[in-house]
């Protein structure tokens, strides 16, 4: 065997397939956390900004960024009296900063550019995972593919979920498992059979803490999710090798897919400064790794990178400092950076 065998070059990642252009970035920053009842949330975008994130995107891996230069709180959409509603909590704020994100990652996706959206927690999801699926269907017909990598499932409705946190019902809206009449707007714009993703496009990876309620829904709506048991029995390279091959069609296409990546899918020991962390996580390299392979894809059309909460570390600001870093080095993985 060859010392070229040993060390083969390496591959250039496909090119895009469902974007305009390799290089035009959308950014929205939002400084939301009415999702879940934990502050300092919202100071998450803000501190992956200050970290260098954007200018690395820009910088290094030579995207470029399409940003308003504003962490969005969305005052003006924010009531005064927000009162719980059929066991959801601030559902009138969280519908609203939702809407107006889904308008904001949209007005980005319709021009073919690849979106990134900093929370925030992850109810912020119903938004910008809702703009770029409506903006792709509308651009190439095609229904979008949500890669959701998470300790937790967020697929909970507002009957099953035991804390009223919207933040645990993002991928139970997207999909049209919930429906209610605050959150209409999602539900006039079916791209799937009942909901903007089709459970058959749903892949989750890192469950290891799902609630009952939610263990019945992706039984029942036979969702394909790989839990930490699972990277654990074949390893993170087969685990994502099985997830895109889940959603290739006949010829081997994943079609148009979108990361939704909530920090706290990483073990403590990686990203402690969250909201929800639960032990027996992801490493930080299977992480960069999952990130790396779905931009291989070519497929890639947006990016959540959420709950980054610096309120939760207790340590003085190290346990925030790594947490932020080790989410900045998701990101810029997802968008392209590699080792080689």
């Amino acid at each position: 065997m060859t010392i070229d065998n040993l060390n083969p070059a390496p591959t250039e990642p496909s090119p895009p397939r469902y974007l305009s252009s390799k290089t035009d970035l959308g950014i929205t920053a939002v400084a939301f956390s009415g999702g879940q009842a934990k502050l300092g949330v919202d100071i998450g975008p803000k501190e992956l900004i200050k970290a260098g994130l954007l200018t690395s995107l820009s910088e290094d891996l030579e995207y470029t960024l399409h940003w308003d230069r504003l962490v969005h709180a969305y005052p003006d959409l924010l009531p005064a009296h927000d009162p719980r509603v059929d066991n959801m909590l601030t559902p009138l704020s969280v519908s609203a900063v939702t809407k107006r994100l889904s308008e904001q990652v949209y007005d980005h996706a319709i021009q073919g550019r690849l979106t990134l959206t900093l929370g925030g927690d992850h109810s912020i999801a119903m938004g910008s995972v809702f703009g770029s699926a409506k903006a792709i269907h509308e651009r190439t017909g095609k229904k979008l593919g949500l890669i959701w990598v998470d300790a937790h499932a967020d697929i909970n409705t507002p009957a099953t979920s035991g804390s009223g946190n919207i933040h645990g019902m993002p991928v139970a809206f997207l999909a049209g498992i919930a429906k209610h009449p605050l959150f209409a707007w999602m539900q006039d714009q079916v791209v799937g059979k009942r909901g903007v993703i089709d459970t058959s496009r749903i892949v989750y990876i890192g469950l290891r803490d799902v609630d009952k309620g939610e263990k019945r829904i992706l039984r029942e709506e036979g969702i394909r999710a790989f839990s930490m048991h699972d990277v654990d029995r074949h390893g993170i390279g087969k685990v994502v090798d099985m997830a895109l091959d889940y959603l290739r069609d006949e010829e081997g296409d994943t079609g148009p897919l979108y990361l939704s990546f909530d920090v706290d899918a990483l073990d403590p020991s990686f990203a402690a400064a969250t909201g929800t962390p639960v032990r027996g996580g992801l490493t930080l390299r299977e992480g960069d790794f999952i990130c790396e392979c779905i931009h291989e894809t070519g497929n890639l059309v947006g990016v959540d990178l959420v709950e980054v909460n610096p309120v939760e570390d207790r340590s003085g600001g190290a346990i925030a400092e790594e947490t932020v870093r080790n989410a900045v080095s998701l990101v810029r993985c997802a968008l392209g950076e590699s080792l080689l």
